[in-house]
């Protein structure tokens, strides 16, 4: 019984060596390999949404890599790729879109929310300072009038004050 026990831990780990067995891809032009390296980190999973197909072990990736090395085969430039990727997936494929129409508010829109928040907060401390200062303007200046007719207000107010005790 001792003796079956690491015999069966063996096969079980050979039996799991195939499923953990990754996909090797053979180039024989060292600069196709380093381009497919590039590429399968240039392009997204459509499955998994926020993976490359380099990173992803989805079934879907591995097709996308067998293609994207049948594709240099054939002689395939880097932009050729990424448009018959984007033909068949979509814009969503790359992860940095092409800036076209269709893509502009993803390039533009969170400068142009940026600068929309500046103008408006610019606009309401001038409106604020603007209020501010009709509210400073609209209190009375005193003047030596207004604090001489005080001081006698005040005098008067002791008078009375000392004749009602």
């Amino acid at each position: 019984m001792r003796q079956l026990l690491p015999l069966c831990l063996l096969l079980s780990c050979l039996g799991l060596s195939g499923l953990l067995q990754a996909n090797v891809y053979d180039f024989t032009d060292p600069e196709l390999e380093a381009r497919f390296e590039t590429l399968i980190y240039e392009l997204r999973c459509p499955k998994c949404q926020n993976q490359n197909i380099g990173d992803s072990n989805s079934p879907l990736a591995s097709d996308l890599r067998d293609e994207v090395q049948r594709l240099l085969e054939d002689g395939y430039s880097d932009e050729a790729i990424h448009n018959h990727m984007i033909d068949r997936y979509g814009e969503f494929v790359l992860y940095k879109p092409q800036v076209n129409e269709r893509t502009a508010i993803l390039w533009f829109g969170p400068a142009a929310a940026v600068l929309t928040a500046l103008i408006g907060l610019f606009w309401w401390l001038r409106l604020k300072a603007r209020r501010d200062s009709v509210t400073a303007d609209a209190t009375p200046a005193v003047d030596d009038e207004n604090t001489q007719r005080l001081a006698e207000l005040k005098r008067q107010a002791a008078d009375y004050e000392v004749r009602r005790d």
